[in-house]
């Protein structure tokens, strides 16, 4: 699904124009990317939670090259889905 995809949808299901919602759609991604690059983390009740997760500096392969690389310390966000939606989403099989 694509964010146009969900302008749409959301278009649709609440009767609001479909610039308004793209705003507001891309106000909050705006807002969420700001506050993890600001390390703070988002939780969104009933859906999941974005996270940082800082992950240690290590060693690599590269197999194309067959030699060693040095992955250096580096942030990642990581998403946790509530437990509510994680159910459903075993359910649905």
């Amino acid at each position: 699904m694509t964010k146009l995809d969900i302008v749409n949808s959301i278009s649709e299901q609440t009767g609001i124009d479909k610039e308004e919602v793209y705003a507001v759609v891309e106000a909050f991604t705006a807002t969420v990317k700001d506050s993890l690059l600001n390390d703070k983390e988002v939780f969104l009740r009933g859906f999941g939670s974005f996270t940082i997760k800082v992950r240690k500096e290590r060693t690599g392969r590269n197999i194309k090259q067959n030699t060693t690389i040095f992955i250096p310390e580096h942030k990642s966000v990581v998403f946790k889905p509530a437990i509510a939606f994680a159910d459903a989403m075993k359910e649905k099989k």
